[in-house]
């Protein structure tokens, strides 16, 4: 136990709290920015079972952010290398590796099996796909989001409100590292924080993470925060669902403009057209666009118009 011996010297920690984290089961979805210093500080406190959820590539133009990955291993699925090099750090920690995306047909079994999950996705259909289950199943989820100079994370569900508490609303239009640009180091920031909260859930550590929302705006060198425990859930969430889940009788909408319809049988309507919309009684409708953003925001617009059964599906998972 030498390995652990300068964070067991803790107060807040000490044999028993070791044990807690060697007993722990951490689910990670996304090994990019945000999931490298993520599962590295919890592999390195000794957690005993990390599940790593990402279907992407090593690639050259995330190297300046993902350090943990070298230049011999682009084109390489990320999470195994992210595996190999956690069993190179910490031997004793059991890495199970999955080149999936995440989506609502495999989440509910992936956040069943664990004690907690970190969102490290940085997609809004991820991180509301993890939300939901969480608060479901009433697992605690971390999540967060960086680009550009900024970024926050926060401890949602479990005792917590979800994220849509906190966000009920989401931009019109979402911008991306590749858009907007990110340094290396405000995501790696963000992600030390993630590490930092998931120990203290796993710790039983006063006062708990879930219900605190921690801000980093590195432009102005400024930290910032709140708490959130009474923040309201919205009342008419819109699910997210799989692409697999869609039914027969759905009335499938693909608002991408810049695609042919996903499906055969899906109709083309742009984002701004779908109050013209009149589903047939009894009928799911369902949303569909790349990130599921557009979805997110028409499907509100619907909702306001139509008391109808809506489902969101985002295409690129």
């Amino acid at each position: 136990m030498t390995r652990y011996a300068r964070q067991m010297i803790l107060p807040e920690i000490g044999t028993q709290g070791q044990a807690r984290l060697g007993r722990a089961h951490v689910l990670v979805v996304g090994a990019g920015g945000l999931g490298v210093p993520v599962v590295q500080y919890l592999a390195g406190a000794g957690v005993g079972r990390i599940t790593l959820v990402d279907a992407d590539a090593v690639a050259a133009h995330n190297l300046h952010r993902q350090p943990l990955y070298r230049m011999d291993q682009i084109g390489q699925p990320k999470a195994h290398a992210a595996a190999a090099a956690l069993q190179a750090l910490n031997p004793d920690v059991n890495v199970t590796a999955l080149t999936d995306w995440l989506d609502p047909a495999n989440a509910p079994t992936l956040v069943a099996a664990a004690d907690l999950v970190l969102d490290c996705a940085d997609t809004f259909a991820a991180s509301l796909i993890l939300s939901d289950t969480c608060r479901e199943r009433g697992k605690p989820l971390i999540t967060a989001s960086a680009l550009a100079l900024s970024g926050y994370v926060a401890g949602c569900c479990g005792a917590a409100p979800s994220l849509r508490a906190i966000f009920p609303d989401l931009p019109e239009r979402g911008a991306t590292c590749a858009t907007a640009g990110v340094m290396g180091p405000v995501v790696g920031s963000i992600g030390a924080l993630q590490a930092q909260m998931a120990l203290s859930v796993l710790l039983g550590l006063t006062p708990s993470p879930l219900g605190q929302l921690v801000s980093l705006d590195a432009a102005r060198w400024r930290m910032g925060g709140f708490r959130f425990d009474a923040a309201p859930e919205p009342l008419q969430p819109l699910p997210f669902i799989a692409r697999s889940q869609t039914r027969a009788d759905d009335l499938l909408i693909d608002l991408r403009h810049e695609a042919a319809p996903f499906r055969a049988e899906a109709r083309h309507i742009p984002p701004h057209a779908i109050t013209t919309l009149a589903p047939p009684s009894g009928a799911r409708v369902v949303l569909a666009c790349a990130t599921g953003l557009r979805a997110h925001n028409a499907g509100q617009t619907l909702q306001s118009h139509w008391s109808g059964d809506i489902a969101l599906l985002a295409l690129n998972e």
